[in-house]
């Protein structure tokens, strides 16, 4: 397994998370099972915005005696007092889910506490004024979290939490579809989310990725934008490669999905190559470099997606990128 060490603290992330969307549908035996089945290949970043309330007890005793071997986003917004996963601005109701969730997880305190699923300016004035930003911080005093975070879908929300400077890691969508305007999350042009990704690795805030497989249809000739599947590593790898990104968390629902997911460690060059997609019509990378390195090996040595990294990072004022810069590129 690789880890990434997270621009705000010395957390070492793996790169293969662990998203609970669906692991709720499956029994409480196969939960566990499948949680210690991660962990024992090295995974320990999970993201507990699970469409089902029984998760978190299930996920509660897979990881007892095991918690400091795990990194947990938990989410404030998110509410199962349906049994069912349902979003809220309400304080008082967000309280009390918190509470619950750290009661079902036996745990005291969260890794990753985030601002739950902001994609419209409303939403984020809601949680400001109902007080839900001062609680989280109330509790990052108190040792309670450890990092804030924010999850959405929306580059230009993303961007005003970010001109507030309180985010150590934001959950975002990538993925090759949602990168060229195709899907329902697929919110801003290429360029526009290319810079937030920017954005994030120059501020040092990491990136968690949802949605790497654009909900499976990517992985489905007949259900993808761009008519042909492709695999999950190649997918994986397609979101690795975007700045700032630390961790990807595929939504696993039990032991043979995670199985598949796993793969991805032991997977070839060829396997994790993506650069099909440049083939495909639908794609608008033309003259931009996503730094895929599928360019390699340059016959002068250069590492050309780290030099275009520093270059497109030194256009966004980051000195220290542009000292990169000049090293690496006008001293070669």
């Amino acid at each position: 397994m690789e880890y990434r060490k997270l621009p705000h603290g010395n957390e070492e992330i793996s790169v293969l998370g662990f998203g609970t969307s669906a692991i709720g549908e499956a029994s409480e035996e196969e939960i566990i099972a499948t949680v210690q089945m991660a962990i024992e290949n090295g995974i320990n970043y999970f993201d507990l915005a699970s469409g089902h309330a029984n998760t978190f007890e299930a996920f509660g005793k897979a990881i007892k005696g095991k918690r400091d071997q795990v990194y947990l986003q938990i989410h404030f917004g998110a509410n199962y007092e349906t049994g069912a996963y349902g979003w809220t601005t309400n304080l008082n109701k967000i309280k009390e889910s918190i509470k619950w969730q750290l009661e079902k997880l036996q745990t005291d305190y969260i890794d990753f506490g985030f601002i739950h699923c902001l994609d419209e300016p409303a939403d984020l004035k809601a949680v400001k004024e109902a007080g839900v930003i001062d609680y989280l911080f109330d509790l990052k005093e108190k040792g309670v979290i450890r990092h804030i975070g924010l999850s959405s879908h929306t580059p230009a929300l993303v961007n005003q939490v970010l001109d507030m400077n309180i985010l150590d890691m934001v959950m975002f969508s990538i993925n090759p579809a949602y990168d060229n305007n195709h899907g329902s999350y697929a919110i801003g042009k290429n360029d526009e989310r290319m810079a937030l990704y920017q954005r994030c690795e120059k501020e040092g805030v990491a990136i968690s990725v949802m949605k790497a497989f654009s909900a499976g249809q990517l992985l489905d000739k007949d259900k993808s934008p761009f008519k042909h599947a492709l695999i999950h590593s190649q997918c994986i790898q397609y979101a690795l490669d975007k700045p700032a990104v630390v961790t990807v968390l595929p939504g696993i629902r039990n032991r043979e999905d995670l199985k598949d997911i796993l793969k991805y460690n032991q997977a070839t060059d060829e396997e994790k190559d993506y650069s099909i997609i440049a083939q495909f019509d639908e794609i608008e990378y033309m003259g931009k470099c996503v730094y895929c390195k599928h360019c390699h090996p340059c016959p002068c040595g250069l590492d050309i997606a780290l030099i275009n990294k520093y270059y497109d990072l030194s256009l966004l004022g980051d000195t220290l990128a542009k000292d990169h810069y000049n090293h690496t590129f006008l001293s070669a």
